[in-house]
């Protein structure tokens, strides 16, 4: 076991900690309903044999004729209730005290015969397993009410790694003298506003009167430490610049060089301050808690993708169509439309592009396309997912409108996805398209195909059985709600898998040094996590200060300055699409959903455009402001994972003006068409 720096121990070893944990408690709570089944299954009325049992207090063989003289003694000498005299006479029935005396001792008999019997049931080995039963529901109970602290603790812990390492999203990279002390300037200035914003949200909180809980409590002492140490480790950077930078600098370039978090939170900060309720940003960021679960399983995908990069799986699926001979720019479409399947289980194509996107654009640049290329096809390898099932950000649609159903959205989506797919695979083939069109025979691809995915089926064998037993152990399926917690097991497997067979392998000196160099279980698992920890910081700061500027946007009520409904459905789509494509530039997926589920849905449906063409469109158009400058999330992520050197070697390659900006123009030309016609294409039938 190779050592640990400073920063695995102190930031990539906890963070690996409280993922497992996450996995452990979302786990648990499938364990204690099947333990609840099997116990019952075991031995009849389990409910009641899981907690103490005690004994009926009640006399089984009372007397019940004396009984019955005693209640109606008290009932004649007790004093009569002017409010019952309202309803008449008041009169002692004997026969009904008889009645009521008789089903009480019957009812007491009863209680002590089931007692008798659960207690015949107690054995030791149902003493033994309502015990463990009992720790994996306390466990369930520990995992809701850590929830909410373990995400704010994984965020600052990775943030701060994020702004040690310079692993913010920026729209540039800090390269100059300048580039750095503006960038960590205006983060420090954006941080002390973040701690300042805490502090008065929990002060605020205090003096309204309302009954603050032990939890909420130590929710907002943990922002507000969190924030301060974030602070503080933005100002030794600023006081600390490394010896590496380039003298000079360029004010303008500098300012793009500051990451978008500290931008949003400057611009939401101030916009609060000016209304004079300078807790807004607390109080937003606070609304992180209630989707606390969502944010947990973003940063369980980015450990997932990290994981799939320390394997041979990704690789092996390439080799699979390398027998065909393939133009990059078909392999490029491949490797997009394959995507799109555990895109779906993401639930946002940023959330794949950091997970997967570094895979992705090595085995493409292996295969032999060209940087921009692979790097547009990066950028886009999320981008056609998020319409196919089981995609969560559909179910939120579905959830927050209820005008639009889960099968509606995903029946269309997949229409949807067969047109980008389609618009993608003509673009990459007749517009500049720089390789021949040759494929290989059938006869001499297909066989060899064949040979190429045999060691493909020992990942197939180890998915099929986590998947499996998750099936029928827990009798958990695999869907949107259980992929977060089933996805790093099966990665964790696979890991296993690798380290017993590679080892073996290298054991008998047969493995090829070109081949693949598996390093071991902890290692790959250590090295994932590093890659982890700055990924999840820099997106989870990010989707946090965006839910922020949707607060922003929803309280300066610009929706209210367009009109509430359009004559035309022509023209309230045209602005449909021009507001969507915005707010997809500037806001994460899930919160721009919930923010025009309660402005412009309203608008579009008032106008006469149907719901379900209203929110098919507005998926498309998400992913077309995600790829469209000045802001391009998805190119900016696409740079995090591969590297500012490939980026800059795709920058200064030469060309015509298409070719020098592919990347770029490439995902815009396949999406911005696309838009067009979902968006207005079946007005042509219905408006």
């Amino acid at each position: 076991m190779a050592r640990r720096t400073g920063r695995e121990w102190f930031s990539s070893f906890p963070v690996c900690i409280l993922l497992l944990l996450v996995v452990i408690f979302s786990t648990s709570s499938d364990i204690h309903n099947q333990m609840l089944r099997g116990g019952e299954q075991l031995w009849s009325g389990y409910y009641k044999l899981r907690v103490d049992l005690v004994e009926p207090t009640c006399h089984p063989n009372r007397n019940i004729e004396a009984e019955v003289q005693r209640q109606v003694r008290e009932a004649r000498q007790a004093p009569s209730d002017p409010l019952m005299g309202l309803l008449g006479e008041q009169t002692v029935n004997p026969a009904d005290i008889r009645a009521a005396v008789e089903n009480a001792a019957a009812l007491c008999r009863e209680r002590h015969a089931e007692f008798a019997s659960l207690q015949g049931q107690m054995t030791p080995a149902l003493e033994v397993y309502r015990a463990v039963e009992g720790f994996v529901a306390d466990v369930i109970a520990l995992g809701l009410t850590s929830q909410r602290y373990i995400l704010v603790v994984l965020v600052m812990l990775c943030a701060a790694t994020a702004t040690l390492t310079r692993h913010h999203i920026a729209m540039r990279a800090i390269e100059t003298r300048l580039d750095y002390t503006v960038s960590y300037f205006l983060q420090t200035v954006a941080n002390v506003m973040l701690l300042g914003s805490s502090v008065l949200f929990r002060q605020t909180s205090h003096d309204a009167g309302a009954d603050i809980t032990i939890e909420r409590e130590i929710l907002h002492d943990l922002w507000i430490v969190g924030f301060a140490a974030l602070t503080l480790v933005s100002l030794y950077r600023l006081m600390r610049p490394p010896a590496d930078l380039q003298e000079g600098g360029d004010l303008m370039k500098a300012g793009l060089a500051v990451p978008l978090y500290t931008g949003m939170c400057l611009i939401s900060g101030t916009y609060f301050a000016l209304l004079g309720h300078a807790s807004g940003i607390g109080v937003y960021l606070d609304k992180m808690m209630e989707l606390s679960d969502m944010f947990l399983n973003v940063a369980l995908y980015v450990w997932v993708g990290m994981m799939l990069k320390q394997t041979q799986l990704a690789t092996l699926v390439f080799n699979a169509f390398r027998p065909w001979r393939m133009p990059p720019e078909m392999l490029a479409v491949v490797a997009v439309v394959v995507a799109a399947v555990p895109t779906a289980y993401t639930g946002a194509s940023g959330i794949f592009v950091i997970a997967a996107g570094a895979v992705i654009y090595s085995e493409l640049r292996a295969a032999g396309a060209r940087r921009h290329l692979a790097l547009a096809a990066t950028a886009m390898s999320g981008s056609l997912g998020v319409v196919l099932r089981p995609c969560l950000l559909v179910v939120v649609i579905a959830y927050l409108n209820r005008e639009v159903t889960t099968d509606v959205l995903f029946g269309w989506g997949i229409w949807v996805f067969l047109l980008t797919a389609v618009m993608f695979l003509v673009v990459s083939l007749t517009v500049n398209r720089q390789s021949r069109f040759e494929l290989a025979p059938a006869t001499e691809a297909f066989p060899a195909m064949l040979r190429a995915l045999a060691p493909l089926m020992p990942y197939v064998l180890v998915i099929a059985v986590v998947v499996l037993g998750y099936r029928w152990a827990l009798d958990v399926g695999m869907d949107e709600f259980s992929a977060p917690r089933i996805l790093p097991v099966i990665m964790l497997a696979i890991l296993v898998y690798e380290h017993l067979a590679f080892r073996k392998d290298s054991r008998k000196s047969t493995r090829k040094e070109s081949e693949f160099n598996h390093q071991g279980i902890e290692r790959s698992v250590r090295g994932a996590t590093n890659d982890t920890t700055s990924e999840i910081g820099a997106l989870l700061l990010l989707l946090g200060l965006s839910v922020s500027i949707g607060g922003v946007i929803e309280r300066a009520e610009i929706m209210l300055m367009f009109p509430q409904a359009f004559d035309s459905p022509w023209t309230a789509m045209l602005l449909m699409v021009m507001v969507l494509v915005v707010l997809g530039m500037i806001m994460d997926a899930f919160g721009a959903v919930i923010l025009v589920s309660a402005t412009v849905a309203t608008i579009a449906y008032s106008s006469g455009i149907e719901p379900i063409h209203f929110w098919m469109t507005t998926l498309v158009a998400f992913e077309l402001g995600y790829l469209s400058p000045p802001v391009a999330l998805n190119h900016l992520l696409t740079r995090q994972v591969v590297g500012e050197a490939e980026v800059s070697a795709a920058l200064s390659e030469d060309g015509t003006f298409y070719q020098r900006h592919e990347r770029i123009i490439m995902p815009l030309i396949v999406m911005g068409i696309s838009l067009v016609l979902v968006a207005f294409v079946p007005l042509m039938f219905y408006a």
